[in-house]
């Protein structure tokens, strides 16, 4: 097993990065409210399919997804499993929901 490099880490939490905000953005252009409004991921995971599917990703599990979430920022609360297939629920903050818009809109202005 290769042991992957610091560089190699950071482009991976990169990318991982570009897809969160890309599936917030995809959420938000649907005419969704995601800012600060508590949703169950189950209600996000089609975003983050797309997401994913559009980087060529495999797609992340629901761990990744609240990990790195919360890395950018977001509230993460988890539940049970019993409550919820998908067992995390999401809060947006106002700024990671427009920093999330932009960076989408800036991506299909470019395609």
């Amino acid at each position: 097993m290769i042991q992957p490099t610091l560089f190699a880490e950071n482009t991976e939490n990169a990318e991982t990065e570009k897809v969160l905000l890309y599936a917030l953005g995809d959420f938000q252009s649907r005419g969704l409210t995601l800012a600060d409004r508590e949703l169950p991921l189950d209600r996000l995971r089609g975003a983050f399919k797309r997401a994913t599917d559009k980087f060529g990703l495999e797609e992340f599990s629901d761990e990744k997804i609240a990990e790195n979430l919360e890395k950018l920022g977001a509230k993460i609360v988890k539940v049970p499993n019993y409550v919820a297939k998908h067992p995390f629920r999401i809060t947006i903050s106002n700024n990671l929901a427009e920093k999330s818009n932009k960076f989408y809109q800036e991506l299909i202005n470019n395609d």
